[in-house]
């Protein structure tokens, strides 16, 4: 558990899902990353260590991800703080698997709802290639080889909604701050994916990282540009968290 502060009021609560193509990371891999989302949004943030693949394939990443968060819902004790509402959020295969969640969460309500969610570059189809996965091929960081390689470790099903949300009915999903990178393989994905819940009436800000690849959320040091893209992406979210949290508060005071 990530936390500027030691104790505060309840509030919602952040969920990470690391990125890693289902197959590598895990929690000190991304670390930093959840400190900062925590000073940004001045919000605790529970990082999540899922089972991976091969050892374990899929769904067992979205169903420990989606056991995690509904457990959050309840509002354990180990947490320390009240918790009134989930913001799942990852990058890559973490950004899949918040995408998810969220889904999970919309069509079988937890304790609490989920708010918001943040991915960053996620993979939300992988029934087809897109223009940018052979167009970002090679020279990026990730290649198309890796993410095969990926792919076969995780021995997803392609159309299930739990390996492709893009496939599913995105209507009343929570609003949404979608990033991509520009010179990402699964750019358009993440493109695809924001368009779509525009077009499901869903509040959506999208965010593209110009110039950046993928992985860049761990790379805020060694690409200089990347600390404003992650910057930029976490005040679009602030804005969008504060606003469901006053409406849930106004709502509560009609009650």
């Amino acid at each position: 558990l990530f936390d500027v502060q030691a104790d505060r009021l309840p509030g919602p609560l952040v969920l990470f899902y690391h990125g890693g193509g289902f197959v590598i990371g895990n929690l000190e891999t991304h670390a930093s990353f959840c400190a900062e989302i925590s000073r940004a949004l001045d919000l605790p943030v529970l990082a999540v260590d899922y089972r991976l693949a091969p050892e374990q394939p899929w769904p067992a990443a979205p169903d420990d991800c989606e056991a995690a968060a509904r457990w959050a819902a309840s509002g354990p004790a180990e947490l320390g703080r009240g918790v009134t509402g989930l913001v799942p959020c990852g990058d890559s295969a973490g950004g899949n698997l918040a995408i998810v969640v969220a889904v999970a969460l919309r069509d079988e309500s937890a304790a609490v709802p989920v708010i918001a969610h943040l991915p960053f570059y996620p993979a939300t189809d992988t029934t087809k290639p897109y223009p940018s996965y052979d167009q970002f091929a090679e020279g990026y960081l990730l290649t198309r080889a890796t993410m095969e390689w990926f792919n076969t470790a995780y021995q997803a099903e392609a159309e299930h909604v739990r390996a492709s949300p893009l496939k599913g009915d995105l209507a009343g999903m929570p609003p949404a701050v979608v990033v991509t990178a520009s010179l990402d393989p699964i750019r358009d994905q993440g493109r695809a994916y924001a368009a779509a819940l525009a077009e499901a009436g869903v509040a959506v800000v999208f965010r593209e990282a110009v110039g950046n690849i993928h992985g860049f959320v761990t790379l805020r040091k060694a690409i200089p540009s990347s600390a404003g893209d992650v910057a930029g992406a976490l005040v679009a979210a602030k804005a969008l968290i504060g606003e469901a949290e006053a409406q849930r508060v106004m709502a509560q005071a009609a009650a």
